[in-house]
């Protein structure tokens, strides 16, 4: 006699007792080469041209003047 009880055969336990097999379609390359090779061709894809760095160097420009400009204005002094 067995110190375990019976267990109906349709009850499955929620951990799986044997690991899932695993699918290698990596051609034999590991999981992080693969992703890195995807971040890379994710970046070849899509990278700012000369436009788009030049309209943000002046927005950044611009801005940083704006800034100055508040931090700097002492506003109209009649009282002097």
């Amino acid at each position: 006699m067995t110190k375990t009880p019976p267990v109906p055969h349709e009850n499955q336990s929620p951990y799986p007792i044997e690991e899932a097999p695993h699918e290698h379609a990596h051609d034999g390359e590991g999981e992080a080469i693969h992703a890195a090779k995807q971040i890379a061709e994710a970046k070849k894809r899509w990278s700012p041209d000369k436009r788009q760095i030049g309209m943000g160097a002046a927005i950044g420009v611009g801005s940083a003047a704006i800034v100055a400009g508040l931090l700097f204005w002492r506003g109209n002094h009649r009282g002097k």
